[in-house]
């Protein structure tokens, strides 16, 4: 009687975790990744730019408040994907994965998934050889009215005409719609995964007139009072207890064009620089609000397009019992690089024949409150928002989650709530133990997720969070800067001179793992078994 009873008490207990998940249902999966986004650029984490269906998404689920992607698109994509960090699994823009790197969907294909894809890919090799049963594919981000590389299950597509009134977001999301609408036909109450990854707001901002219109004069007071207006919101909401980052006007990628290529491409309207905005010009105050209005129109316009996912979820009768996560895959771009079909300076900014980047001075107010961009392993450039919204399985309404957490987590995330295992062989090579660890401890309530350290390395920047200790650096020369972000999440009390014990003993740490994950992926035979392929998809 005594263990009847015990057994009843922990089957009580374990519902408590997942309070309506169907016991014989596993939970379908929808993830959405966006591209760019800075850290405060949804209205639910405190922008002016209207994501309705992203905000109530957050009113019913959890939104995560430090929560980590790499810097950068492709190692993003690596850590999601895999669960490993991208340098475990020598992620770089022409690099092949180790043999033992499967996919998420090689993961949960055994426990009987379907997965899909529609967006952005950037993995080596092919999609469908990720696991994937079909894959609408965007390569071409230069164009996103008119993509000159885009693939239906890995086949080229042509090009869109400018009359077909075709606009990337607009087709990711409908081809979202597509494979739901597919897997219902043909696996109706089987669980699916679907990897849903815009390629906005990163440039050239690119939109349609009509969503650009919407926003037509707000930007005009400039960045520094944007920033101001969205500090105070994410303050009041908790999101953030710091002070506002100061602009860096000198920081910029080394890869931009120019000042002067930049003005005589663009003109004098354009600013290479993090400027306070009333040192610019009357022209250039214009110039910059009107592309920020375009980035705005990105995210929104993405925002209606997941809206048409949600609905189609709903119609299948799924809603309830689909995990949906939403972040982005590094900070908000300060990069000012013409491309493609290069810019007409005559062109509206945001048209399909304008090829502009937000630059430093907005991507600094998107990223508020943090410090610097994508590309850097400061906060600005690997901060992104997480919303998880789990009707089946997760109680809490409209809260914050205030974990340090970081991709790599996600796999172990989902292996959790769908039974699927990470394999110890793959290919007939040894997999080393994931890197992440599972968010499920934090959907009930607001606690820390065990970790020993959170590891950052990107194009020589470095960094590695320890509790709330950072450790950070620009540049394979930089020195290690030391931040507590417990009361200094913005990154401008540098306490390196003040305590240089703790530096050393977290330089330590960095270097070691450092050390350990090159020759990890160095000596691992690379490539997916039996494929091979570069890299898909911009950057």
């Amino acid at each position: 009687m005594i263990r009847i009873l015990l057994l009843c008490a922990l089957v009580f207990s374990s519902s408590l975790i997942f309070s309506a998940a169907p016991a014989a249902s596993k939970p379908n999966i929808l993830f959405i990744l966006a591209d760019d986004l800075g850290y405060s650029d949804l209205g639910c984490y405190g922008s002016e730019i209207a994501t309705p269906q992203l905000d109530k998404l957050a009113e019913n689920g959890v939104r995560f408040t430090q929560f980590y992607n790499t810097g950068r698109c492709w190692p993003s994509r690596a850590s999601l994907l895999t669960g490993y960090y991208a340098q475990q699994v020598n992620r770089d823009p022409k690099g092949q994965r180790p043999r033992w790197a499967m996919l998420l969907p090689q993961m949960l294909k055994p426990v009987g998934y379907h997965s899909y894809h529609s967006g952005k890919w950037h993995v080596d090799g092919p999609v469908l050889a990720g696991g994937f049963e079909h894959s609408y594919l965007v390569v071409d981000q230069d164009r996103h009215f008119s993509p000159k590389n885009h693939q239906l299950d890995d086949k080229m597509l042509p090009q869109p005409k400018l009359e077909d009134n075709y606009y990337a977001t607009k087709a990711i999301a409908a081809h979202a719609v597509d494979w739901l609408a597919l897997h219902d036909k043909e696996h109706h109450g089987e669980p699916f995964f679907l990897y849903l990854a815009f390629t906005v707001p990163h440039f050239p901002i690119m939109a349609p007139a009509d969503d650009i219109a919407r926003y037509k004069d707000r930007y005009t007071a400039g960045w520094d009072v944007l920033r101001d207006e969205r500090w105070n919101k994410m303050k009041k909401t908790g999101i953030i207890n710091c002070g506002l980052s100061a602009l860096e006007p000198a920081v910029i990628p080394d890869w931009n064009k120019p000042e002067a290529d930049l003005k005589r491409i663009i003109g004098d309207k354009e600013v290479a620089h993090a400027f306070p905005w009333n040192d610019l010009t009357t022209d250039q105050k214009e110039f910059q609000a009107a592309k920020m209005a375009v980035h705005a129109a990105m995210i929104d316009r993405m925002d209606r397009e997941i809206g048409h996912v949600l609905e189609k979820l709903k119609a299948m009768g799924a809603a309830d019992n689909t995990i949906i996560m939403f972040a982005s895959d590094n900070g908000a771009s300060a990069e000012q690089m013409i491309r493609g079909d290069e810019h007409d300076p005559a062109s509206t900014p945001g048209s399909a024949k304008s090829f502009l980047g937000i630059g430093p001075g907005w991507s600094s107010a998107a990223n508020t409150p943090l410090r610097r961009h994508k590309s850097w392993v400061h906060e600005g450039g690997i901060s992104t928002p997480l919303i998880i919204n789990w009707p089946a399985g997760i109680k809490a309404h409209g809260e914050l989650r205030h974990a340090p957490s970081h991709l790599v987590d996600i796999v172990p995330t989902l292996l959790e709530l769908t039974g699927a295992k990470s394999p110890d062989k793959w290919a007939n090579e040894d997999r080393p133990a994931l890197s992440g660890n599972s968010l499920v401890p934090a959907f009930e309530k607001d606690e820390s997720i065990p970790r020993d350290f959170i590891f950052f390395s990107h194009i020589g920047n470095r960094a590695l969070r320890v509790g709330d200790w950072k450790i950070a650096a620009a540049g394979a020369d930089g020195p290690w800067e030391l931040y507590n972000l417990a009361t200094d999440r913005c990154e401008m009390h540098n306490l390196a001179a003040e305590i240089p014990d703790k530096v050393h003993e977290l330089a330590a740490i960095w270097t070691q793992h450092d050390e350990e994950y090159k020759k990890q992926a160095a000596t691992a035979p690379k490539g997916a078994p039996g494929k091979k392929g570069k890299v898909a998809g911009g950057d």
